[in-house]
């Protein structure tokens, strides 16, 4: 998978920290210059969420959630804090944690940890998180991209991660889960195979891919959805909820009672 399109693991990182060490850190910044779709990538994130959040047996619970490449805290402020009580934030690039701190407002009161970590390294504190959120995070693809022609897509903050840390980290994740918590990724897919940008050092699996990832990693898909209303030239977006394998059939049941 990834180990045939990147070789050199500690390239692959150097490169997408000093790339996203050049990008300002605005909402506009975080989204390669696609600013206008967050209130769309936002409203849809909550439609996601609330169906494994809500009251009802076997939901995750509203004390902590995690953002996981959380740049300035895009996600943070607009997503999680308005359904957590408290929020955690890790990211690799220093700076866009510093501004963070401004951006989030009053409401910033209410993260309790800005972690200043790459995805490859970071260890969740165990049971800790009812929610941990990861978007734009694992893959993306690059402007170059479209400026070539290629499908594009919506950058992020930086994490990129290699098939096999992407495993152990989602590994850890169950880890830092509470009781009925789940693992939520949002990220770019590609039609087929694995892409490597070799600017800011991104890479872009399929559908297929991403699964068995999910898979190895010992853990299951509650729903998968993909995201409406972007622009067209971009990569299509998938938003996965997941679980550990022995929970899936409880929770599942839970949200079909619901319906």
């Amino acid at each position: 998978m990834t180990a045939e399109v990147i070789g050199d693991d500690d390239g692959f990182y150097s490169r997408a920290k000093k790339y996203w060490k050049n990008i300002p850190p605005t909402v506009d910044g975080m989204l390669g210059g696609y600013g206008h779709i967050s209130s769309i990538d936002i409203n849809s994130s909550k439609k996601f969420l609330l169906q494994f959040i809500e009251e009802g047996s076997g939901k995750a619970g509203t004390s902590c959630a995690l953002d996981c490449g959380a740049g300035i805290g895009r996600i943070t402020k607009r997503l999680l804090l308005p359904l957590f009580k408290v929020v955690d934030m890790v990211d690799v690039t220093e700076d866009f944690l510093a501004k963070a701190k401004t951006h989030l407002g009053e409401e910033g009161k209410r993260v309790d940890n800005y972690f200043c970590c790459g995805l490859q390294d970071f260890i969740p504190q165990p049971q800790r998180y009812d929610v941990i959120w990861i978007q734009w995070v694992i893959v993306c693809p690059s402007d170059g991209d479209r400026a070539q022609g290629k499908e594009g897509g919506v950058r992020k903050s930086p994490g990129h991660l290699t098939d096999d840390h992407l495993i152990q980290f989602l590994k850890r994740c169950q880890k830092g889960l509470r009781p009925n918590g789940i693992i939520c990724v949002k990220d770019n897919v590609s039609q087929e195979g694995v892409i490597e940008d070799e600017v800011d050092s991104s890479v872009c699996r399929d559908l297929g891919t991403l699964h068995t990832i999910v898979q190895l990693a010992g853990l299951q898909v509650l729903a998968e959805e993909k995201q409406d209303d972007f622009p067209d030239e971009i990569y299509q977006v998938y938003s996965l909820a997941l679980s550990f394998q022995r929970r899936r059939e409880r929770i599942l049941d839970s949200i079909w009672h619901l319906q």
